[in-house]
């Protein structure tokens, strides 16, 4: 059987089984803490979704309660509508990839990946079709008979992800698994991973801190922080229409602005006029608001205009932008101007302003 079929019979397996995953008020106590609080979430069949956010905000513990490893101290967790809350991990029917990736040291690559086939009698013949099939897959053909010391570092985190994906998981969880590699094998893995997953179909939940990470390869991201999700969405609203002050702040580089709501999307800020996109509700005349901007949508013109007003404090060319920071009466603004713009000189004054479907109007 070919790769291809390989990959039609697991698409085929996602279509049945679907890979739907729902957390309801799923909550963790640790040391008498609770670390993970009324957690709810759902996922559609054959997504990737990410548990982003930094250390200790509760993002491996939801993921294990997810794998079955650590029971949950409340709510519920299903599968295509199956309540697993209780389930042990052997009978949940998911693929793990773990950080560390928990290869057996004194068994081949074949025997690691086969692993899961044995634990469910499979048969000899099948099993070795099965990993021979999962092994090309991954691009590790021809390494079945070496030793996880006799791979690179990449290569057995491939080892590790074709023995998750061998016994055709409803959902495949990856556990920071590219945070022991190199920058740049990092990136080549996850891109790697990421059109895998789009080939095959399963559903995903991935864990990790790295925001480029969680934006290039998401479905959808879950922002989370002190044990709670502060927005579930896509990558470009999460980064454009940040629901909260954390996830501003958390991702990327942001501008933060105090102002007055002036009516609609329109607000006053440092002494000029600007505007955002409300999240939720339009905030009324005169309420206190908070406009966040990232530094690739301000546009810097000579002279006064529409806008912010200031003067530029700085300049620095960084190859494929160019960084000016702006001194204005709301405080400092950050704009990544393109590499072949105008650079205005230091002490210039300048106007900063950008499209109101740009920025983010939040009250305060």
């Amino acid at each position: 059987m070919s790769v291809a079929s390989v990959t039609g019979d697991a698409q085929a397996d996602a279509a049945v089984r679907r890979g739907r995953l729902r957390l309801d008020g799923v909550r963790k106590v640790l040391g008498g803490k609770e670390v993970v609080s009324a957690v709810d979430l759902e996922t559609e069949p054959g997504e990737f979704l990410t548990l982003l956010g930094p250390s200790g905000c509760g993002k491996t513990t939801t993921l294990n309660m997810i794998a079955g490893h650590l029971a949950a101290d409340g709510g519920l967790i299903e599968v295509d509508g199956r309540d697993i809350t209780a389930v042990p991990p052997h009978r949940r029917s998911m693929g793990m990839v773990f950080q560390s990736y928990a290869l057996f040291p004194h068994m081949t690559i074949a025997d690691n990946v086969a692993f899961g086939l044995r634990m469910r009698k499979v048969g000899g013949a099948e099993r070795r079709r099965q990993v021979a099939e999962v092994l090309e897959l991954v691009g590790l053909d021809g390494m079945a008979q070496r030793h996880p010391r006799q791979l690179s570092g990449g290569q057995q985190q491939r080892a590790a992800l074709a023995r998750a994906l061998v016994i055709k998981p409803d959902l495949l969880l990856l556990d920071e698994p590219f945070s022991n590699l190199d920058a740049q094998l990092r990136v080549r893995l996850r891109d790697e991973v990421s059109a895998l997953q789009r080939r095959i179909g399963t559903t995903t939940i991935l864990v990790t801190h790295d925001q480029e990470e969680a934006l290039a390869v998401s479905d959808r991201i879950a922002v989370m922080a002190g044990g709670v999700i502060h927005q579930l969405d896509r990558p470009r609203e999460i980064y454009l229409r940040p629901a909260t002050d954390f996830v501003a702040q958390f991702i990327g580089e942001v501008n933060t602005l105090d102002g007055t709501a002036a009516g609609g999307h329109v607000c006053e800020v440092g002494g000029g006029t600007v505007g955002g996109t409300p999240v939720g509700e339009a905030p009324g005349k005169g309420a206190a608001v908070r406009l966040y901007v990232r530094p690739e949508v301000v546009r810097v013109a000579a002279g006064a205009g529409e806008g912010l007003r200031g003067r530029v404090r700085e300049t620095r060319f960084l190859g494929s932008r160019i960084r000016c920071v702006v001194t204005t009466a709301a405080g400092e603004v950050t704009a990544a101007l393109p590499f072949d713009a105008r650079v205005p000189a230091e002490g210039e004054e300048v106007t900063c302003s950008w499209r109101p479907s740009d920025a983010s109007l939040a009250t305060r």
